[in-house]
């Protein structure tokens, strides 16, 4: 009778204990297939790619990599003599059409006062028309000098944001060409995350919705919410053919990998002495629901 007393309850401990592994497993299984939180997630900023308007050699950096700026410094020179030689040859040709153009507008008016007996209709009205011609290229060296003046401006390139400046590799002797980026700054106001959700877990992710940062290189939690979710991502399953046909990808039936859908975090007054660098990764864990879309 014992023995069998024993059989029982040994019996009752390993149910109990099949049915609370079974138990935890499940609720293990259920909060990592579709509880919302990510591992992947991604701290990003707006990355502003610095580029000369003018072409010409670099003459200074003052700048160094890693370096914070505000908006308004000093990146890099290019070499201003050719831009204020230019700027000296407009301003001279500004003074030699305005010359010109004086010279029409007298002549103007002295035939416009003598008789038609002594000039004719057409002399004056070719007169008239020379002084336009005048006036016209008057207005032309204007404008060029304008943009001499600008030119000699944009040898000055500054931050557009407050920031810091990454992967520095500019220096002083080096060519830039008008349009090309040569110099990033990350804007220090920018910085989000992005949290790859499973698609299995977006149901329970909305616009709003409260979500706790974990950062892997530590510190304690911050705070957001969910800002926007991506309505699309690309099918590598399906790209277009030389023939512009579906070339459908065959896959294994049996294996089907949940998709990752990009989900824009924004984060909620983060410390002023957090140390952000984009790329690094966190966990992303929803916390409430924001009843949003």
């Amino acid at each position: 009778m014992k023995l069998k007393t024993q059989f029982l309850l040994r019996l009752l401990v390993t149910l109990l204990l099949t049915i609370a592994a079974i138990v935890l497993g499940y609720s293990l299984w259920t909060h990592y297939m579709y509880s919302p939180w990510t591992r992947d997630g991604r701290v990003r900023a707006e990355v502003v790619n610095i580029a000369a308007d003018v072409s010409g050699l670099v003459s200074r950096v003052p700048v160094k990599d890693n370096q914070e700026v505000h908006q308004g410094d000093l990146l890099f020179v290019i070499d201003q003599e050719r831009f204020r030689q230019a700027l000296a040859q407009a301003e001279a040709q500004v003074q030699a059409r305005k010359a010109e153009l004086d010279m029409r507008h007298q002549q103007t008016m002295r035939r416009r006062d003598l008789d038609s007996s002594v000039i004719s209709i057409e002399s004056r009205e070719d007169t008239s028309a020379q002084e336009k011609q005048a006036k016209a290229n008057y207005d032309a060296s204007l404008a060029a000098r304008d943009t001499a003046k600008l030119n000699l401006q944009r040898s000055e390139i500054r931050s557009p944001v407050d920031g810091y400046v990454t992967n520095l590799n500019l220096y002083a002797g080096d060519y830039v060409s008008a349009g090309s980026a040569r110099m990033a700054v990350i804007n220090k106001h920018s910085y989000w995350i992005y949290g790859y959700f499973e698609e299995t877990k977006l149901s329970k992710v909305r616009v709003g919705a409260k979500v706790e940062i974990r950062l892997l290189s530590g510190g304690d939690p911050l705070s957001g919410h969910v800002e926007s979710i991506a309505r699309g991502i690309a099918d590598r399953d399906n790209p277009t053919s030389a023939n512009l046909l579906a070339d459908v990808n065959p896959v294994f039936t049996w294996i089907r990998l949940a998709q990752r859908v990009p989900v824009r975090i924004h984060l909620d007054a983060p410390p002023d002495d957090l140390r952000l660098a984009m790329g690094t990764t966190c966990t992303v864990t929803v916390v409430a629901d924001g009843g949003g879309k």
